[in-house]
């Protein structure tokens, strides 16, 4: 189906003000924003127009009841200056995936790849050229129906946004094990990307931060022992030569970059294990000397290196150095520029005359 945009374009980019080399994190954004509305049983009246906030009634549904579930991606130059999309179509999947549990509508996925082409079509001047940094997208959908009672709402917004990111971690990184607040349960919302995980994460993650930690890597709800992934991204470990990642149990979130570099490690060769893994079995693995490294994956941080976790009062050192991490993130960066070979087609070039 093809679906018509209407662009209303700002008088004047706020672009040049920009400094491409200390961008702030998550505060700047660009010019236009991408809305679509939800009534009447169908998605109506899709438009990009210039950044400005948006009315809310107080009774909005998604202030109450948490109707809320978003998306995030990036964009990035190539070679020739041409912006290039990583795997929109699976955002598009993930975000119904993720609106299917909440009670949301399904959003159409040749929309949502269309909506994104012609936003970054027009803020293309907004992606920042140096290695590492990208144009972050946010997609998002929430209730905007003004009601107070409990029910799936009929009206929503759907939304993309976007922001000029520099590399997310500049250091190697350390973790805390929470052994005492939880991140999800099978059976509940941990599967999808909804608002609420992330709320319940905040006050954990500022423990973790108070002492001296980046981020949390999150045990099981029912044992606290077993790893399901850190505060913004998946994990990988590898010990004994073998690549060991949690498998998806109704409680992990299904990363889009978990899954590349999956495919992206298989490709060059390493042996790649989806089980459970617990939080004991890594200390014993390090202090045997078979930790041989561990990285984070996600969309925010690209492919983030571990350097220690903490748990129970005792430090477990991981390692300080991460050649398969950095040869995937290297490799990853490289197939998003343009500046290798893409042999999985993960890459989706933005060709857009209109905008």
């Amino acid at each position: 189906m093809k679906y018509e945009i209407k662009i209303s374009k700002v008088d004047k980019s706020r672009v040049d003000a920009l400094d491409f080399n200390n961008i702030p994190l998550g505060t700047t954004f660009t010019d236009h924003m991408f809305i679509c509305d939800f009534e009447n049983g169908q998605w109506v009246n899709p438009r990009i127009e210039p950044l400005a906030t948006i009315p809310t009634h107080p009774a909005a549904m998604a202030l109450h009841y948490g109707q809320a579930i978003f998306e995030g991606m990036k964009a990035t130059l190539d070679s020739e200056g041409n912006p290039r999309l990583f795997r929109p179509t699976k955002n598009a999947e993930r975000l119904n995936f993720s609106a299917d549990r909440m009670g949301m509508p399904d959003f159409p996925e040749t929309l949502f790849v269309e909506g994104l082409k012609q936003l970054v079509a027009l803020e293309k001047s907004w992606i920042p050229p140096q290695d590492g940094s990208a144009l972050y997208l946010r997609p998002f959908m929430y209730a905007d129906e003004p009601f107070i009672g409990m029910r799936a709402a009929t009206h929503y917004k759907f939304i993309i946004i976007a922001s000029p990111a520099g590399p997310f971690f500049s250091k190697r990184i350390k973790l805390w094990a929470e052994r005492k607040y939880i991140r999800a349960v099978a059976g509940g919302t941990g599967e999808a990307k909804a608002a609420g995980n992330y709320a319940a994460a905040i006050r954990p993650t500022e423990l973790a931060k108070a002492s001296g930690y980046d981020q949390v890597l999150w045990l099981d709800a029912v044992e606290h022992k077993y790893i399901q992934e850190v505060g913004t991204m998946n994990i990988f470990f590898k010990i004994a030569g073998k690549i060991i990642t949690p498998k998806r149990d109704g409680a992990i979130l299904d990363g889009i970059t978990r899954n590349s570099v999956i495919e992206l490690l298989k490709h060059k060769g390493f042996e790649v294990i989806e089980r459970s893994i617990s939080i004991d079995e890594v200390k014993e693995a390090s202090n045997n000397g078979t930790l041989e490294e561990a990285f984070g994956t996600g969309t925010a941080v690209g492919i983030a290196y571990i350097q220690e976790i903490g748990f129970d009062g005792d430090v477990i050192h991981v390692s300080n150095e991460s050649p398969v991490g950095l040869d995937i993130n290297n490799t990853l960066n490289e197939i998003k520029t343009g500046k290798i070979e893409d042999p999985f087609n993960w890459m989706v070039k933005v060709e857009n005359e209109r905008a």
